[in-house]
């Protein structure tokens, strides 16, 4: 069971991701405090930190950079910053992933999820009869194998974590463009045209992995559903 620190100082969003951790079977712990965070890693045996970068009593990223000295743990930062120049500057100080607020709490479940394998090495999505190698940008299914572009990749990743989920254009935007940039939201659905008509050439079979929700969105559409 992977021992998961929460860094926030919102007792209501504490305990609501600590829930949803907890219900993924992980074992969260809760600090609102900077330095008693940087400590507990010193100290405990984390196997990752959701960090706020707003805290009372210091910044999240300069405990991330005290972290790094001592520490390779997981970190993905969590901040209400959109700014892009905040989001890099996050990744370059040794963040793993960067979360802006609002966020679904299944979201940042499937985000330390992904962390921790690529932390182990497995660079493999998974969704039922479906393989997605983050390390190559690649979809997988019955020996087949299908080149993404890396836009490509993370709409698919999205859908494949909730099978059967219908996403709306602009939450699938919201994980394209996490800097909020202004675009259209028919730019989605160019993206899941030409990435349909790579699944639907690449991969054997005569599946149709995305489905249309007209006036909604897109889900992922498993072998099963045909049956």
């Amino acid at each position: 069971m992977a021992h998961i620190l929460i860094v926030e100082d919102e007792p209501r969003l504490a305990q609501l991701l600590a829930d949803y951790l907890r219900h993924s079977h992980f074992q969260p712990e809760h600090t609102a405090s900077a330095r008693e965070a940087e400590q507990r890693v010193r100290d405990g045996r984390f196997d990752a930190v959701l960090l706020d970068l707003m805290l009372p009593d210091g910044d999240g990223m300069e405990v991330c950079k005290a972290i790094r000295r001592f520490s390779d743990v997981p970190v993905l930062m969590i901040t209400a910053r959109v700014e892009e120049v905040d989001r890099l500057l996050g990744l370059e100080i040794g963040a793993d992933d960067y979360i802006c607020k609002p966020f679904s709490p299944r979201e940042v479940v499937a985000r330390v999820k992904a962390v921790l394998r690529r932390a182990r090495g497995d660079s493999r999505d998974e969704a039922p009869g479906l393989e997605l190698d983050r390390h190559r940008f690649e979809a997988v299914h019955g020996g087949a194998r299908v080149p993404l572009t890396a836009i490509e990749f993370e709409l698919l990743a999205t859908l494949a974590r909730q099978p059967g989920r219908i996403w709306s254009r602009d939450q699938l935007m919201d994980v394209i463009y996490p800097d909020h940039r202004v675009v259209s939201d028919r730019t989605i659905d160019s993206h899941i045209r030409k990435l349909r008509r790579k699944l639907s050439e690449g991969l054997t079979g005569d599946h149709d992995w995305i489905g249309s929700v007209y006036g909604v969105g897109y889900r992922l559409q498993t072998p099963d559903d045909d049956a």
